[in-house]
């Protein structure tokens, strides 16, 4: 559908009412990387195409640390923009201070139990109450692989870890970058969460990740997890410190490296550079993850103001996200899938369709997991101590498996208190 008749098929459903058209909201983001960028402008323009103004706060800065610091210090100000993008453990955070407007009603009229997933329900929800509307589904295992690469030194992109470890040292040999990251803590941490999930198994990765068990975080399990996270150094890019994860990814387009450990949002900056995914630029679960899938839930939480007018916007900003052509367009640039059930995917690229298959089959099979790296598993407390272990370990040459385990297992406990 195109955009014209998404403003046609608006006003014959009736939305909102005509009183409220003309609204205005503030929408805080950190969409800044060129196919990130896309997609926040698909939601500038389908609520200006409304008759609506948009004050866009897009904050630069991978992970949304900066994004952050900004939205507390206006928080703590008393100027909160009306809308945020929010998820996981910060969106829980911010709910239980009481910042985040009640959402019951509009997901009560609207059959939001009916339409959506339950895991995405619960994403959204604090203390059994809706504080945010979902926006996009997006899987972190994936492995994205430069085909031309891989054919010219012909070599079979990895289905396992030790395949992975195997390929990197050709790759390596034939004057190649293996694998694209950069030494951001979040980056870090997507590439050992996919080790965990793949390695350790989905029953391993809930217990270390999601229960915070002790005797997991400090096993022998973990130990091994650790020395294979840490061999992984050999096989990247010598000045890798403060690349970003979309320059890495132009590094995998250009071929300068052959793959790269990170989510579908991958997917937005190979359309903006007129890549096909799945095609010019393949998609493969992350090594031992065939069938599972680690979630990422992109959603815009409603800061509670008092002005009657600009709660009307939100609302309307609320259920215009919930549209399904919207879904549609969002979804299609930012590289996620829609967070409606049963939504058509036939023109989405072949790697969407391969995420929304595997997310089935990863319910049924419960091999579902939240994200660690992305925050939807534990506490923002929790994610950064893992996260600072992770990155001292692994940038340390000398890093010790044994004493890692033990540091994130201690990291983990004193962040829980």
């Amino acid at each position: 559908m195109t955009l014209r008749s998404y403003l046609v098929s608006s006003l014959m459903l009736s939305l909102v009412s005509v009183s409220a058209m003309a609204s205005s909201v503030e929408v805080l983001h950190w969409w800044t990387a060129g196919g990130e960028a896309k997609a926040a402008g698909v939601l500038r323009s389908y609520w200006q195409a409304l008759g609506n103004e948009w004050q866009d706060s897009a904050i630069s800065g991978g992970g949304g640390k900066s994004a952050m610091t900004v939205l507390k210090s206006r928080a703590l100000s008393g100027t909160p923009p009306e809308a945020a993008h929010l998820k996981g453990s910060e969106l829980q955070e911010w709910a239980a201070l009481g910042f985040l407007r009640n959402l019951d009603n509009v997901a009560q009229q609207n059959s939001w139990e009916q339409v959506l997933p339950e895991f995405v329900q619960h994403s959204v929800q604090s203390k059994g109450h809706y504080v945010a509307v979902p926006i996009g589904i997006h899987r972190v295992n994936w492995l994205w692989v430069n085909p031309k690469v891989f054919q010219r030194l012909q070599l079979t992109p990895p289905a396992s870890w030790a395949e992975l470890l195997a390929v990197s040292k050709k790759l390596k040999q034939a004057g190649i970058t293996p694998l694209a990251i950069g030494d951001d803590q979040w980056q870090l941490a997507i590439l050992f969460e996919a080790i965990v999930l793949g390695e350790g198994g989905s029953d391993f990765y809930r217990r270390a990740f999601i229960q915070l068990d002790q005797t997991a975080l400090q096993s022998d399990t973990m130990q091994h997890l650790l020395e294979l996270f840490h061999q992984l150094r050999e096989y990247i890019a010598d000045d890798y410190g403060g690349t970003n994860w979309n320059q890495a990814t132009h590094m995998l387009i250009e071929g300068s490296a052959a793959m790269q450990l990170m989510g579908d949002w991958v997917k937005g900056e190979l359309t903006a550079a007129n890549v096909v995914p799945g095609k010019d630029i393949l998609c493969l679960p992350a090594p031992g993850t065939d069938g599972k899938f680690s979630y990422n839930l992109d959603s815009i939480a409603m800061f509670d103001v008092q002005s009657q007018q600009k709660q009307q916007a939100q609302l309307q900003l609320v259920n215009m996200i919930m549209t399904s052509d919207f879904q549609h367009a969002f979804n299609r640039v930012k590289g996620s899938i829609p967070v409606l059930n049963n939504q058509t995917l036939t023109d989405f690229d072949q790697c969407a369709q391969h995420s929304a298959q595997q997310l089935q089959q990863a319910i049924k099979q419960q091999e579902l997991v939240p994200s660690m790296a992305e925050g939807m598993a534990n506490s923002s407390y929790v994610r950064q101590a893992i996260g600072d272990v992770l990155a001292g370990y692994f940038n340390n040459p000398e890093g010790d498996a044994k004493q890692a385990a033990r540091q994130l297992a201690r990291a983990v406990l004193s962040a829980q208190r």
